[in-house]
């Protein structure tokens, strides 16, 4: 992940952002009594901060810094633990992970360049009804017959998966055109990094339901029971955006279709529920433009990055949102 100043792009450095285990460590010698923790010397790694873990001997498991007392009359820092303990003095003791953060660890796979505002530049392509899955009817519960529509490739992922990839991350859509029996419909998929991520769709008789994630490869569609009539499965202008964005107020321009100025188009914030599941909401945020995209109108959107998505002390929640369900 490139690192930054204000306004001075300074090269690569390590990226805190992934799902593993090899979380960023601090190592210090201190004690603690009951839930107090006195640092008496910091020997290495990043500064102590509210949320990460402390680890080492006698420490109770999955302890965590839970607020910043300051310095006490001899000049140490203090901090409270969600968890008593009794650890003697200088006992070196090791912080690592967050627990308020999702334990960030080293990725592989960032966002790209980031500096303060991140430019989104797109031209989506058309919306169709039955791109991703030509209209069929279920007969019992299992998984659609999928084919590469309109806008949309196959492509095989480094496991073996094979997978409907679209051109932009954007939501999906079920239509029953017709009155039949309404069912429920879930994605299996993958978001624009890689995270795996499912969405249950509950159609409705005789009309088209859209979906609130936003993906970017699809590998399967279960239905949960026969639907008597045909459905089709398809791709919206809801559009993912590609950084998370918890408040409209981040976004600080969206130029569409050539237009200057703000496009009054409908935004979605971030879902930050934890754990996500099939049914919450995109974990980045979504757009919609005020006007039908068309494979020529482009979407040009200035989002602002907080330090917590950029930077080295970026966090993958930060940036990517909670992990994917």
């Amino acid at each position: 992940m490139p690192l930054f100043s204000d306004d001075l792009f300074l090269g690569s450095g390590a990226t805190y952002m992934g799902t593993g285990n090899y979380a960023a460590t601090a190592v210090f010698t201190g004690t603690i009594s009951t839930t107090t923790l006195t640092v008496q010397y910091q020997q290495s790694g990043d500064p102590l901060v509210v949320g990460q873990y402390i680890v080492g001997s006698s420490v109770t498991a999955n302890s965590y810094i839970t607020a910043s007392l300051g310095q006490n009359s001899s000049g140490l820092n203090q901090y409270t633990l969600s968890q008593s303990s009794t650890v003697s003095s200088n006992t070196t003791m090791y912080a690592n992970g967050n627990a308020l953060l999702g334990d960030p660890s080293p990725m592989s796979l960032g966002v790209g360049p980031l500096g303060r505002v991140y430019m989104w530049d797109t031209i989506p392509q058309t919306l169709q009804a039955a791109n991703i899955a030509a209209s069929q009817t279920p007969a019992a519960a299992g998984n659609l017959t999928l084919a590469a529509g309109t806008s949309v490739v196959t492509a095989t992922r480094s496991d073996g998966t094979t997978v409907y990839q679209l051109d932009v991350p954007r939501a999906l859509s079920v239509t029953q055109v017709t009155a039949g029996t309404g069912r429920n419909f879930t994605v299996s998929g993958y978001d624009y990094y890689g995270q795996a991520m499912t969405e249950l769709i509950a159609s409705t008789s005789g009309s088209t339901i859209s979906g609130n994630k936003a993906f970017y490869q699809i590998a399967s569609i279960a239905v949960s029971g026969a639907t008597t009539t045909a459905v089709t499965i398809g791709t919206t202008d809801k559009l993912g955006l590609p950084v998370r964005t918890i408040d409209g107020g981040y976004v600080v321009n969206a130029g569409w279709a050539g237009t200057a100025g703000f496009n009054a188009g409908t935004f979605a914030a971030a879902d930050m529920t934890t754990p996500a599941t099939n049914a919450t909401g995109d974990v980045r945020g979504t757009y919609i433009p005020s006007s039908a995209t068309n494979g020529s109108r482009r979407l040009v959107m200035a989002i602002a990055v907080p330090a917590i998505a950029v930077g080295p002390n970026s966090t993958r929640n930060g940036a990517l949102g909670v992990t994917q369900a």
